[in-house]
């Protein structure tokens, strides 16, 4: 497979070093890119570098993937507005592990000559004193030519300015592409292109220290039709850890994109050849309202992400909420597994106590929860069929509910009209 050709026709190339390609179809090549650990998990927004290290390496190449122990304590201000917060110590060898467990899902670390790789540049850094850095590193760029990077201008240019910390961090970045390229013959820095700055610092550092050449790619930065950042929701980020979103909330993400950002996510985000995804849009294009690209696409990432079983379960999970589905699926779950399947969903708490002896439906509705703001409300919409418990329409407002109407002993769930849903949790 071509590496470069791939990602051109996927969309996602936006700078090549020249002769960058002409060396990728030369041989087996090493090449890496960093993730910063500000986070105990990545999130959507870093899966475009987690899938260009997965098209490099299976179009034969070596992929090294840097997590960034050392760079995670400086910040790096691309992009930035504002300096961030940095993190301690041990909160960064915590972010580090849970990175490299979670990269470890996407790369192949056991395949042969072109096995994946995980470093850490903390490694190289920890015993590196200040005075050595700026004698050895320091020394080759000039105040110069890391003030004309676009990340270091506009920081200066803007209001809050930029610390010592964060100027140096280009040099940090640069230092770790000349270890990586001297120790462990890493031709090839990859990464987002508002990464295309440090990146070059990096080849700049390798010509200027040692008389070498190396290469560098960058990829798209993703955005959405409407212009919103890509990977941000109502409530927050989209994460890979299932504890941070809950695979339900992770599938509904990619399902509920627009036609348009489908179009273009599913050659980004997926593994499926042009043929196939051509042919999903053939399919798509006569019925859009199946949303055939948005299901293909929430499917395949979430199992790559996930597992088939939690595919299993956000696809179980969306058909009892928003189509005709049973809630037998939900007596196989444990109740922390129906908290994570529920996620989002209003939730209260109820009295096994109270259950004992019955509670009556209205004031199940309104008293013990605020599903309805008065019990003539309630009672209006149960005589008109609006309200059902446990899937099942009740007709009565004077019903009641006791232990044994609990699912798995634990849960009643409420639905108001067709798509308002409430989890009782009892106690």
């Amino acid at each position: 497979m071509d590496f470069v050709k791939e990602l051109r026709w996927r969309g996602m190339l936006h700078d090549i070093m020249p002769g960058t390609e002409e060396e990728l179809n030369k041989k087996m090549t090493s090449g890496y890119i960093g993730f910063d650990p500000t986070a105990d998990s990545l999130h959507v927004g870093h899966l475009t570098q987690i899938m260009t290290l997965i098209h490099f390496q299976r179009a034969g190449h070596k992929p090294f993937a840097l997590v960034g122990g050392a760079t995670g304590m400086v910040g790096d201000p691309s992009g930035k507005s504002a300096e961030r917060n940095l993190l301690s110590e041990d909160t960064l060898n915590h972010n580090v592990s849970c990175l490299e467990n979670q990269l470890k899902k996407f790369l192949d670390f056991d395949c042969g000559a072109n096995s994946a790789v995980m470093v850490n540049n903390f490694d190289w850094f920890k015993n590196f004193s200040f005075l050595d850095f700026i004698r050895d590193v320091g020394k080759h760029l000039t105040v110069n030519y890391m003030m004309a990077k676009d990340s270091v201008r506009k920081r200066l240019e803007g209001e809050t300015g930029m610390s010592f910390t964060e100027f140096s961090y280009q040099l940090v970045q640069g230092y770790d592409f000349y270890y990586l390229w001297k120790e462990k013959n890493c031709q090839v820095q990859m990464g987002g292109s508002d990464q295309w700055g440090n990146i070059v610092t990096g080849t700049e550092l390798i010509r200027r220290k040692s008389g070498g050449s190396a290469f560098a790619l960058t990829t798209q930065l993703i955005k959405k039709e409407d212009g919103t950042k890509f990977g941000k929701t109502e409530s927050g980020a989209v994460w890979l850890d299932p504890k941070k979103t809950s695979a339900y909330k992770f599938y509904q993400f990619w399902l509920n994109t627009s036609d348009e950002d489908a179009k273009s996510w599913i050659r980004i985000f997926t593994l499926k050849s042009q043929q196939e995804i051509e042919l999903l849009e053939v399919e798509h294009n006569q019925e859009p309202h199946l949303r055939t690209l948005q299901k293909a696409l929430a499917e395949d990432i979430t199992v790559r992400t996930h597992s088939e079983k939690a595919l299993e379960t956000a696809l179980k999970t969306s058909d009892f909420l928003f189509g005709n589905g049973s809630l037998e699926f939900l007596l196989e779950l444990n109740q922390s597994a129906v908290l994570d399947a529920f996620e989002g969903i209003p939730q209260f708490k109820i009295s096994n106590k109270q259950l004992l002896s019955g509670i009556i439906l209205t004031d199940l509705l309104t008293e013990l929860t605020t599903v309805f703001p008065s019990k003539g409300e309630a009672r209006k919409m149960i005589q008109g069929g609006g309200v059902s418990v446990n899937k099942e329409k009740v007709l009565d407002s004077g019903q009641t509910f006791k232990l044994d109407n609990l699912i798995n002993g634990q849960f009643l769930i409420i639905q108001k009209g067709k798509k308002n849903f409430y989890l009782l949790i009892a106690e």
